[in-house]
C-alpha cells in the first residue's frame, strides 16, 4: 500500500522501490506492480522483457491482475514472443475470476476472429458483461454493439458511463470515432 500511495504522490522511484521489498517477500499484487513500473517507467527504466516475466509470475501465483498483464504483453508480443492463443487462455482465466478489463478483452479476441472465430454475438455479450462490471472499455464496446443493433438511447447511457471512468486520452479517441461514425450527434455523451 505505501508503493502505490507513494507512486500515486508523484514519488514513483521510493514506490518501486517499496513494491520490490514486498514482491521479494512474495506478495503477488506487488510482484505485479514491479511488472507495471518495468511497463510504463515508473521510478525505473522502461524494460518489457521484466515486465512480462513479472506479469507471468503474478498470473502462475494465482493474481487476476497478473493474469490481464501477461495475457495482454502475449497479445501485443511486448517483453516476448506474440502468442494470441496463450493471451486468450489467461484472459479467460482472469475472466472467470470476474476481471472486467480480461472480459473485455475476450470479446476483442472474438469480434477481431483472433484464435477464436468470429462471433459478433459473443463479442456484444462479453462487452455487455464487461460493461456491467464496471469497464469503461467495455462500456464504449458495449454501447458500439447497441448501436449497430439500433439501440442508440441504451447506448447513449452506457457512453455517458464510459465517461465517468475513462481516461481523458480514450475519451478522445471514442470522440473520434462516434465524429466519424453513424452517430456523431453522441459525441455529446462522452462530454
Amino acid at each position: 500500500m505505501l508503493g502505490q500511495m507513494l507512486l500515486d504522490d508523484g514519488q514513483a522511484r521510493e514506490g518501486f522501490a517499496w513494491f520490490n521489498k514486498a514482491a521479494g517477500q512474495g506478495h503477488p499484487m506487488a510482484l505485479n506492480m514491479v511488472g507495471r513500473c518495468y511497463d510504463l517507467g515508473w521510478g525505473t527504466a522502461i524494460d518489457k522483457v521484466r515486465a512480462a516475466e513479472c506479469f507471468r509470475i503474478a498470473a502462475e501465483r494465482g493474481l487476476e491482475w497478473g493474469m490481464y498483464n501477461y495475457a495482454t504483453s502475449l497479445t501485443l508480443g511486448e517483453g516476448l514472443t506474440e502468442d494470441k492463443a496463450a493471451a486468450l487462455a489467461w484472459f479467460n482465466k482472469a475472466a472467470a475470476m470476474g476481471n472486467a478489463k480480461a472480459i473485455n478483452y475476450v470479446g476483442s479476441f472474438h469480434e477481431d476472429g483472433w484464435v477464436v472465430a468470429r462471433d459478433m454475438v459473443k463479442a456484444a455479450d462479453f462487452y455487455r458483461q464487461a460493461a456491467e462490471g464496471g469497464d469503461f472499455r467495455g462500456a464504449f464496446n458495449h454501447a458500439r454493439m447497441l448501436l449497430e443493433a439500433g439501440q442508440v438511447e441504451a447506448a447513449r447511457g452506457w457512453l455517458a458511463r464510459c465517461r465517468e471512468t475513462a481516461t481523458p486520452a480514450f475519451v478522445q479517441k471514442a470522440r473520434d470515432w462516434l465524429k466519424a461514425s453513424s452517430w456523431p450527434e453522441l459525441d455529446a455523451a462522452l462530454c
